[in-house]
């Protein structure tokens, strides 16, 4: 841990406490939320709202990393095990409590049991996890992903194969990568399809990939007059799959706001008031890192001031 870091302030993956709190949840759910995420760092020694080194009395430092150490290892479930060490900076003598991503997921406040006491990360403060989420932590404890589960009934038909796999050659021309021939057999090492005997089993993701099967994988958009969701002056709802969703949605959003021009001698240059890239880029991550447990749909809101991309 340096000073520079020091300054840079509390994080997603940084909480910084100044003295060791008499309640161990008080820091225990930070280890947890920080196991269940992406993993970070609790600094004690650290003022939060200051941000000022004001360090550990030496007399001291051993015994509160004693008493970390047993507070996390008598409270968390999944065992989390942690590597507290300590370090100087600025002169003075922190402690530094590292916390890795669990692959046990989810962990969780033995003393809360699972449905209340699992944490999550969410930018800089610890929050309980939802059970939807709860849910995604544990099919991640369990190398589980939605996505590669096989979609039980759903019929994969030859003429649904050959449009995603045309697709999917048109795209990797338009971007102007390589020419490649995509078939099945790439469909299956891409964990789309599996074949079982003589039959062919469709995933989540393939489903997701070519129709309008599942009723939460919608893009929901709409134009309101003003800066709050009062008034609607337009909407629309696509689906079907998802790559069609996000070039409709892209479009609806082009066509509602503002396009201007500019001259530059003998050339006139049209622009939209928002660049095409973000906002193409907004609706593509909002589809890739959705929560696909959750039976919302993704949302475009136009107003007047802004554009919203919201995400389950």
């Amino acid at each position: 841990m340096t000073i520079e870091e020091v300054v840079h302030g509390e994080s997603k993956n940084v909480e910084f406490k100044v003295t060791l709190p008499k309640d161990s949840e008080k820091y225990t759910k930070t280890i947890v939320a920080f196991a269940n995420t992406q993993g970070g760092k609790l600094i004690f020694g650290v003022d939060d709202e200051t941000r000022k080194v004001v360090g550990i009395d030496e007399d001291e430092l051993f015994r509160m990393m004693d008493s970390i150490s047993n507070a996390v290892s008598d409270s968390c479930v999944p065992q989390i095990v942690p590597n507290i060490d300590p370090q100087t900076v600025d002169g003075k003598t922190i402690i530094v409590v590292t916390v890795t991503p669990g692959a046990n997921r989810p962990y969780y406040l033995g003393s809360k049991g699972k449905d209340a006491g699992t944490f999550i990360r969410v930018a800089g403060t610890s929050r309980p996890a939802h059970s939807e989420k709860i849910k995604e932590l544990e099919m991640e404890g369990a190398r589980i992903y939605w996505d590669e589960l096989t979609c039980v009934g759903y019929e994969v038909t030859e003429e649904a194969v050959e449009k995603l796999c045309s697709d999917i050659v048109k795209f990797r021309k338009e971007v102007g990568l390589p020419k490649q021939d995509v078939t099945i057999t790439q469909l299956i090492n891409w964990k789309l399809l599996k074949r079982e005997n003589d039959s062919l089993m469709a995933s989540n993701a393939f489903v997701l990939l070519t129709s309008d099967y599942f009723p939460f994988s919608k893009t929901q958009c709409a134009v309101f007059r003003g800066t709050e969701r009062t008034v609607f002056l337009d909407k629309r709802e696509y689906s079907g799959p998802i790559y069609e969703q996000i070039v409709q949605a892209t479009d609806f959003v082009l066509r509602n706001i503002r396009l201007g021009a500019t001259i530059d001698g003998l050339v006139r240059k049209e622009s939209y008031e928002l660049p095409l890239e973000a906002i193409r880029e907004m609706i593509i991550n909002a589809h890739c890192h959705r929560n696909l447990i959750d039976d919302s749909c993704i949302q475009v809101a136009i107003y007047d001031d802004r554009l919203e991309v919201s995400s389950p």
